[in-house]
Protein backbone atom coordinates (compact mmCIF):
# COMPACT_ATOMS: atom_id res chain seq x y z
CA UNK A 1 0.00 0.00 0.00
CA UNK A 2 1.43 3.53 -0.55
CA UNK A 3 0.32 7.01 0.07
CA UNK A 4 0.31 9.27 -3.12
CA UNK A 5 0.29 13.19 -2.45
CA UNK A 6 -1.30 15.38 -4.55
CA UNK A 7 -0.49 18.69 -3.75
CA UNK A 8 -3.06 21.63 -5.31
CA UNK A 9 -2.45 24.58 -2.78
CA UNK A 10 -3.11 27.83 -4.87
CA UNK A 11 -4.69 25.72 -7.81
CA UNK A 12 -8.24 26.40 -8.41
CA UNK A 13 -11.56 24.31 -10.27
CA UNK A 14 -11.20 21.63 -12.07
CA UNK A 15 -7.17 21.22 -11.77
CA UNK A 16 -7.84 19.78 -8.28
CA UNK A 17 -10.25 17.10 -9.24
CA UNK A 18 -8.51 16.64 -12.49
CA UNK A 19 -5.18 15.70 -10.09
CA UNK A 20 -6.97 13.93 -7.56
CA UNK A 21 -8.44 12.00 -10.78
CA UNK A 22 -5.22 11.22 -12.58
CA UNK A 23 -3.63 9.72 -9.12
CA UNK A 24 -6.58 7.74 -8.47
CA UNK A 25 -6.40 6.31 -11.89
CA UNK A 26 -2.46 5.48 -11.11
CA UNK A 27 -3.24 4.42 -7.82
CA UNK A 28 -3.48 0.40 -6.64
CA UNK A 29 -6.09 -0.68 -5.06
CA UNK A 30 -5.62 -0.69 -1.51
CA UNK A 31 -3.57 2.66 -2.06
CA UNK A 32 -4.32 6.34 -0.31
CA UNK A 33 -4.63 9.20 -2.35
CA UNK A 34 -3.58 12.50 0.10
CA UNK A 35 -4.65 15.63 -1.47
CA UNK A 36 -3.82 19.21 -0.01
CA UNK A 37 -5.42 22.21 -1.68
CA UNK A 38 -6.59 25.71 -0.90
CA UNK A 39 -9.58 26.25 -3.22
CA UNK A 40 -12.89 26.01 -1.16
CA UNK A 41 -15.05 24.67 -3.69
CA UNK A 42 -12.71 21.55 -4.47
CA UNK A 43 -12.94 20.22 -0.76
CA UNK A 44 -16.23 19.69 -1.80
CA UNK A 45 -16.36 18.41 -5.23
CA UNK A 46 -13.45 15.78 -4.67
CA UNK A 47 -15.23 13.68 -1.71
CA UNK A 48 -18.44 13.76 -3.98
CA UNK A 49 -16.07 12.84 -6.71
CA UNK A 50 -14.60 9.71 -5.06
CA UNK A 51 -17.78 8.57 -3.56
CA UNK A 52 -19.26 8.79 -7.11
CA UNK A 53 -16.57 6.22 -7.80
CA UNK A 54 -17.27 4.49 -4.88
CA UNK A 55 -14.39 5.22 -2.95
CA UNK A 56 -13.77 5.68 0.49
CA UNK A 57 -13.20 9.15 1.71
CA UNK A 58 -11.06 8.20 5.05
CA UNK A 59 -10.52 11.93 6.35
CA UNK A 60 -11.32 15.90 5.78
CA UNK A 61 -9.42 18.17 7.60
CA UNK A 62 -8.95 22.02 7.35
CA UNK A 63 -6.16 24.10 9.55
CA UNK A 64 -6.11 27.63 8.35
CA UNK A 65 -7.41 27.55 5.05
CA UNK A 66 -5.60 24.64 3.88
CA UNK A 67 -7.66 21.48 3.68
CA UNK A 68 -6.44 17.75 3.04
CA UNK A 69 -8.64 15.07 1.93
CA UNK A 70 -7.44 10.96 2.23
CA UNK A 71 -9.38 9.10 0.09
CA UNK A 72 -8.54 4.96 -0.11
CA UNK A 73 -8.75 3.55 -3.62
Amino acid sequence: MAVVKVDVKGETCPVPLVETRKAIRKASEGDIIEVVGTHPASKKEIPMAAKAMNLKVLEISEDEGVWMIKIQV
